[in-house]
């Protein structure tokens, strides 16, 4: 049998072991570390301006991203498509499964424009005070028009990391989050010339560098070395069969990451009901978790890339192992970032305040942060199996399990518990934080459970000629470098 992984690995690196798995995943956790690390400056820039700011961001951009993710997981759903084709050899498949996602992703822009009526409900009926709330409706407002990015982002960037290549994409997005890093400063105080805008400056930061991304990875998609390997030009047309057949498989992930994020957003608008000192406590507590939470998605994305990439070329013993393998990866990595959570909340929360023209009341929210952040720990170490082992069951075509038991699990024991201890019991943050860490326990163990079965080995994503053919060896699959 032959031993070498369909994305060509140096000699010596076991198919699914911690080598191939860190090959594929380092550059999507750089990028999406730059992520996290745009988003804490932004929340932190945004502290400094005012509680109000810090206070509205959260809640608002949640919302925001609540109604976006689905449609930006049914476009990037394409990536589990890419991932198989190539696995199985088929340069072309993967160029028409980018240009199908490229075609969900403009179709579903123009909803996002529709949805706004309800992001602005749903703000509304949060109860919190009207100078947030004020913040929150133009915050929100803009990230929604400005939606179209993140979505046509997540459909081209398929295309390179469906195959592994993912400093590509680490490129891309690094030097997008730069520029909104860049354009914060500039559009939240008023610098260079530029009004100071605040809350709404950091919404605009964000619109103009979610297109920068995209447009880097469109003009790589279409230059004259991937077109002659990929012939994107002359596939990125619509394909009836493959648009809705990724649609089939997509919009279980879609409608899974919706409502598990929806879920999470009904925990985070009742903190609202609890005081501005626990509100900013929280806000602040969970901007800091960005640090702990992006990496799990890159390595979740690099989990579903080598497990679509596996099962396309029909070994699913090392899909497996590549899932076990991210997980192992991501919980090392939380033990590590936790203990400074748990060592050094000052130094973390100090960030936030100290600043001339803020109203952040620092001492007040210092304690209660440091709890939050032991809790956040706990948490993350679980957290790391929902988003590694739930993207390994998205990049197998699992998307059905996922979606109907993180719906079940999310709404049945987070929203309900949430409502019952906030609106009925009248719990503090504390007690609420502790819940949430219940359900990511219940979740991740549910998911454990899933992989471990192994039921995911028999779904075919990919419509194949010659179904009962013999696999080929993954490494005579076509190998094309980043």
């Amino acid at each position: 049998m032959n031993h070498r992984s369909p994305i060509n690995d140096p000699p010596g690196a076991a198919p699914g072991g911690y080598r191939e798995v860190l090959r594929v995943a380092w550059p999507l956790i750089v990028s999406t570390g730059s992520f996290s690390v745009m988003m804490f400056i932004d929340r932190m820039f945004l502290a400094w301006h005012s509680l109000v700011s810090i206070q509205a961001a959260l809640p608002a951009g949640i919302i925001a991203f609540t109604l976006i993710c689905g449609f930006m997981a049914l476009a990037a759903y394409a990536s589990t498509f890419v991932a198989q084709y190539h696995g199985a050899g088929d340069p072309e498949g993967c160029a028409r499964s980018t240009a199908q996602g490229c075609f969900i992703a403009l179709a579903c822009w123009p909803v996002l424009i529709l949805l706004i009526p309800l992001g602005k409900w749903m703000l509304q009926i949060s109860g919190h005070p009207p100078e947030v709330l004020g913040a929150e409706l133009s915050y929100f407002t803009i990230l929604m028009i400005g939606g179209g990015g993140t979505l046509l982002s997540s459909a081209v960037s398929s295309f390179f990391t469906g195959r592994g290549c993912t400093r590509t994409t680490m490129f891309a997005n690094i030097t997008g989050n730069a520029c909104n890093i860049a354009l914060d400063y500039v559009l939240i105080f008023g610098k260079l010339g530029a009004p100071a805008m605040g809350i709404k400056g950091a919404a605009w930061a964000t619109v103009i560098s979610g297109f920068i991304s995209p447009l880097i990875l469109t003009l790589l998609f279409f230059s004259r070395s991937t077109d002659a390997a990929f012939k994107t030009r002359r596939t990125f047309s619509y394909n009836h069969r493959l648009f809705w057949r990724i649609i089939r498989f997509g919009l279980p992930s879609g409608i899974h990451l919706a409502l598990d994020i929806a879920s999470f957003s009904v925990f985070v608008l009742l903190t609202g009901r609890m005081g501005p000192v626990a509100l900013a406590a929280s806000n602040i507590a969970l901007s800091i978790n960005m640090l702990a939470f992006m990496p799990f998605v890159g390595l979740g994305i690099g989990a579903s890339v080598l497990v679509g990439r596996y099962q396309g070329a029909r070994q699913p013993d090392y899909a497996e192992k590549a899932g076990w393998s991210a997980l192992k990866l991501g919980i090392i990595y939380m033990l590590i970032i936790g203990a400074t959570f748990v060592l050094f909340p000052e130094a973390y929360f100090s960030l936030f305040a100290g600043r001339s023209g803020t109203d952040i009341p620092f001492q007040e929210v210092l304690p209660i942060g440091k709890v939050l952040l032991v809790i956040m720990t706990a948490w993350g170490i679980m957290d790391a199996g929902n988003m590694i082992i739930g993207s390994a069951l998205k990049g197998a075509g699992d998307t059905k399990f996922v979606m109907y038991y993180s719906v079940a699990i999310a709404w049945g024991v987070l929203v309900v518990g949430q409502m019952v201890l906030v609106l009925y019991l009248d719990s503090g943050i504390i007690i609420s934080w502790i819940w949430t860490a219940f359900y990511i326990m219940v979740l991740a163990t549910g998911f454990f459970w899933r992989f471990r079965s192994g039921s995911w080995r028999t779904i075919e994503v990919l419509e194949r000629r010659t179904p009962l053919e013999p696999a080929r060896p993954a490494g005579e699959a076509m190998l094309i470098a980043d």
